[in-house]
């Protein structure tokens, strides 16, 4: 089977752990699969703070960063039973979450959010509530949680960690003011953040010298062509409202004080209409069953639902009747989809969390990247070997046609050379994820050992 994957779903069973120490360097390694974490449950705020470690876990307003967090909660408690774990959010996000009820408890924490305050509609409390138009504003809007974070944080009596998104630069501050040990989570795979803050640093396809293609800087080795730059970066003049937010040359460190530029820009991952029908076409001419989760192309809202006219006219009863095709609108089960002996491959957007969700069960790629860090990511596992990259962008300009679907989807899941080679290197790779987190001499489990031991002794 093959699922197309429109935009990050964190539903995953695994996700990197990439933090940055307040002096202690970094940490860079996939979490475990879920057989691998305990189950989360939820304790209502105790009375009196322990005298125990409190981590503060503050994911970023948007429902996919959510999970991520969750399952590094579970993995604190399991190294250090007796720590106290808050996950701080807002109040409609926070009861959004479905936690079953055992232990270790993660006790949560709501902070008032008023984003009509701030331009965006009533009730906007996470990205997948906005347009893309509006995403300045809300990473804008998201800077009001601040007084409340510090009252929370002033109030907590034991030694504090906070732990918090990238999207949340500010919160070195209150690190500071209180006195608690501050790192940063990225969720994103080491490598596609290095370059993608690398490309922001300098801007290289901007220089006079460079063509379609053009090396990094920082990283010579790395060539990159012009299609595997944002839309924003490309359009960046200096002056234009992205560059404001997040200006070249500032990157997101816990120890800078820089105000209100310190946030990353991010997308919306969906293809555009023409990108759709060019994707069914090639899907029902492999001749490959598939399962495709479905969602409206871009510019159009999510909660409109999906419109027929946006497929060939008879695509649906057609692989249907062919007992091939299984359309889903709406939300999947990822995780148990990849985790089916069937699923042959995985056609993806190359968000880390879905790159990560098919590796650890062994499933090779095939990469569609659309956006901010997608793109090297792509390009890191391609060179691994266990993907081929099909299309890219979802510009008007970023063409994609039938045949080149259909191809592609016969190299990786037919018999051949290629598709039995990158299935081999998706083994390997399922067993050393697996081998990172087996015991606590695993390399994962040993870094994030580490890293607790640095908060301890700071």
């Amino acid at each position: 089977m093959v699922r197309h994957h429109h935009f990050v779903t964190k539903s995953s069973n695994s996700s990197e752990i990439s933090v940055q120490c307040s002096g202690s360097g970094s940490i860079s390694q996939p979490t475990p699969p879920n057989n691998a974490i305990p189950s989360v449950g939820l304790s209502v705020m105790a009375a009196e703070e322990a005298e125990s470690l409190h981590v503060v876990l503050f994911p970023f307003l948007a429902r996919g960063h959510i999970p991520a967090f969750l399952r590094l909660a579970a993995l604190l408690h399991e190294l250090r039973p007796g720590i106290t774990v808050t996950l701080v959010s807002t109040a409609r996000l926070l009861a959004s979450l479905s936690l079953p009820d055992t232990t270790p408890p993660i006790r949560l924490h709501a902070l008032p959010f008023a984003p009509a305050d701030h331009g965006l509609p009533p009730g906007a409390e996470s990205l997948a509530d906005i347009h893309v138009h509006q995403f300045i504003a809300f990473f804008q809007a998201s800077e009001s949680l601040r007084p409340a974070f510090e009252g929370f944080v002033s109030g907590l009596r034991s030694p504090v960690c906070i732990i918090a998104d990238a999207l949340f630069a500010w919160t070195a501050d209150v690190d500071r003011t209180r006195g608690a040990f501050h790192a940063v989570f990225l969720p994103g795979g080491a490598f596609g953040n290095a370059v993608f803050f690398s490309v922001w640093e300098h801007l290289p396809h901007t220089l006079a010298a460079a063509g379609d293609e053009f090396p990094l800087p920082d990283f010579p080795s790395v060539v990159l062509h012009r299609t595997q730059i944002p839309r924003y970066m490309l359009a960046a003049t200096g002056a234009d409202p992205w560059t404001a937010l997040l200006p070249p040359g500032h990157l997101l460190l816990p120890q800078d004080r820089r105000g209100p530029g310190q946030h990353r820009p991010r997308t919306r991952n969906s293809i555009n209409a023409d990108q759709m029908t060019q994707l069914a076409l090639g899907l029902e001419a492999s001749g490959r069953p598939f399962l495709w989760v479905l969602r409206p192309p871009l510019g159009i809202d999510a909660t409109d639902g999906f419109k027929p006219e946006w497929l060939p006219a008879g695509f649906e009863e057609r692989t249907a009747k062919a007992n091939r095709g299984l359309l889903v609108r709406g939300w999947a089960p990822q995780v148990r989809i990849l985790a089916h002996p069937s699923t042959g491959a995985l056609l993806s957007h190359c968000g880390w969390n879905s790159i990560l969700e098919s590796l650890c069960h062994g499933v090779p790629l095939i990469g569609w990247p659309l956006g901010a860090e997608q793109f090297f990511n792509a390009m890191l596992v391609a060179e691994w070997g266990v993907c081929v990259e099909v299309a890219r962008g979802n510009l008007e300009s970023s063409a994609v046609a039938s045949g080149a679907v259909a191809e592609t989807v016969g190299t990786v899941m037919g018999g051949t050379a290629k598709g039995d080679e990158m299935r081999r290197n998706a083994a390997v790779i399922a067993r050393a994820m697996a081998a990172a987190w087996e015991g606590r001499r695993g390399s994962s489990a040993a870094s994030l050992e580490g890293f607790l031991r640095c908060v301890e002794m700071s």
